[in-house]
């Protein structure tokens, strides 16, 4: 091999790593971030602060990430200039959200449980816990309120939303779960078919439009965990369902 041939390598790997520590290697949590925003954002409507409003809620993810990632490793110092960057960035939309709406500083104790159960899991080492993975599937959907909040309705405005995407989420937790790291565990099975039954039956009487959405979880939740899918094959069914949800909330708004 040639010199020049044997660098391009060692010049690429460097880059990959580099990358890899400062985007986190969670593809769901991007879905978890951005449907309840987007659903927020049909149902109540835009308002310029929202977009401050994504730029600080992207970065409080990344920050709370690594955060957490500094408390699970304990090791703080390696994570430094991630806390730091994505601290200040979070710090500068942040305030110029609550410049324009103030009365959002009303949601900060709700997201601090939520960060704190997060920081209890990590400071165990069990990150990866049903319950944890449910109290972020709620802070992620808190996001929605916020949103109405921006646009200078009420959290009451988007009552029926707010539930069917924390009704997906949460389901969508234990849905994953009884495919990968619960696969063979039949009361995660049982549970995560029973959850999506009656979630059908709350989504449909907020709303008829939910129907097709809610009834194809259901399928998908007693159906797919039997046929071993890969994380590849459950993240594309996840996006297709993620879409499916958006399009009925635009329906029902």
């Amino acid at each position: 091999m040639s010199p020049a041939g044997a660098s391009a390598p060692a010049r690429g790997r460097p880059r990959r790593k580099k990358r890899g520590q400062w985007v986190p290697p969670q593809h769901g949590a991007w879905a978890m971030l951005l449907l309840p925003y987007l659903a927020g954002l049909l149902s109540a409507g835009f308002a310029w602060p929202d977009l401050p409003l994504l730029v600080a809620w992207i970065g409080g993810y990344l920050l709370s990430y690594f955060a957490l990632l500094a408390v699970k490793t304990r090791r703080p110092a390696r994570y430094r200039d991630q806390l730091l960057a994505y601290g200040l960035t979070t710090l500068a939309a942040g305030a110029v959200v609550l410049a324009a709406r103030p009365q959002l500083i009303l949601y900060a104790p709700v997201f601090a449980l939520a960060l704190a159960v997060n920081g209890f899991f990590a400071s165990r080492r069990d990150d990866r816990a049903l319950v944890n993975g449910l109290v972020s599937a709620a802070a992620a959907t808190l996001i929605l309120p916020v949103v109405a909040s921006v646009a200078g309705g009420s959290p009451w405005d988007v009552v029926g939303t707010f539930t069917v995407v924390l009704l997906y989420l949460a389901g969508t937790v234990l849905f994953v779960k009884s495919c990968i790291r619960e696969r063979e565990n039949t009361a995660m099975f049982a549970a995560s078919a029973a959850f999506h039954a009656v979630a059908l039956a709350v989504a449909v009487w907020i709303a008829p439009v939910y129907a097709v959405a809610f009834g194809w979880y259901l399928v998908r939740a007693a159906g797919l965990p039997r046929r071993r899918m890969t994380p590849l094959q459950l993240g594309l069914v996840e996006i297709v369902s993620s879409l499916l949800l958006l399009v009925s909330v635009a329906l029902a708004a």
